[in-house]
């Protein structure tokens, strides 16, 4: 008996799967950008992280670099290193 979907066309679902999720992260200004947004473009933050980088964001005036990020809680410098090409600082907030 025949399987009902050959094993290599669910490894090759499973691969698109895998790479599409991994592969969709895209430039983000943290310096205007809501939490939403963050989250989606951002690997590796999350909703509650997103919100924490905009809050901290409002109290205390635009990020001047990437680097800036490791001031919120939770936010490493490896989250920092996999997002830095896709990190965009924009034009820094007057405060």
């Amino acid at each position: 008996m025949r399987p009902l979907f050959p094993i290599a066309v669910v490894a090759s679902l499973l691969a698109s799967a895998l790479v599409t999720s991994i592969s969709w992260a895209g430039p983000v200004d943290i310096n205007h950008a809501d939490a939403a947004t963050i989250a989606k473009e951002l690997q590796g933050i999350g909703p509650v992280h997103a919100q924490a980088i905009v809050e901290y964001r409002e109290k205390h005036g635009a990020f001047k670099n990437a680097d800036e990020l490791s001031k919120i809680k939770g936010v490493g410098t490896k989250v920092i290193e996999k997002n830095r090409a896709n990190i965009r600082i924009g034009e820094l907030a007057k405060k």
